[in-house]
């Protein structure tokens, strides 16, 4: 019986160092999976700080861009300015001499048509053109309209005068024509 009981407390032994051998593997694989959660967690968060700074580099960046941006619209605004102004200022060269000088009514008559030509001259190298004559039809979109006639001679809706030309650059209007419509 002695064998029995020493044989038992044997087994008992074994058995209790079974389930703390279970035991322990149990809390190592427990604190394994733990460690490898710790882990996939500090590299989301790692991912995630990178991410972020990512997200707030390019902000920055499009802040600078935006910024930049603006301040070379200026600068071509200013640029386009000056440099159509340097365009014009032969034609006010041009009118000074003819209020200085001193010629009769025909000389001076041609020499206001020929400043007059090459203001034209420079508004048709911008991409400027006039518009807006006599016996064209009447369009709301390009015309003021501010009197109105009754002239059989001319057809309905027809510009049968024009107090001031227009001027368009392509499709934008400048200035629309101020004209006196017939019928």
């Amino acid at each position: 019986m002695a064998d029995k009981k020493k044989k038992n407390s044997e087994k008992a032994s074994e058995n209790e160092i079974k389930e703390e051998t279970a035991k322990k593997a149990e809390e190592n694989e427990a604190s394994a999976e733990q460690n490898a959660e710790e882990g996939k967690c500090e590299e989301l968060k790692k991912q995630l700080a990178e991410a972020n700074d990512k997200l707030l580099r390019t902000l920055a960046e499009y802040d600078n861009f935006r910024k930049r941006s603006q301040k070379e619209k200026e600068a071509l605004y200013s640029d386009v300015k000056a440099e159509t102004i340097n365009k014009l200022l032969p034609v006010a060269d041009n009118l000074e001499r003819a209020a200085l000088a001193e010629a009769d009514f025909e000389s001076y008559k041609k020499g206001v048509q020929m400043t007059l030509n090459q203001f034209f001259e420079i508004l048709s190298s911008l991409g400027v053109t006039p518009f807006g004559k006599k016996g064209e039809n009447f369009d709301p979109n390009i015309h003021n309209g501010v009197m109105h006639e009754e002239n059989e001679d001319l057809p309905e809706n027809t510009v049968s005068d024009v107090f001031i030309r227009g001027y368009k650059m392509g499709d934008k209007i400048i200035r629309h024509a101020t004209v006196k419509v017939a019928n």
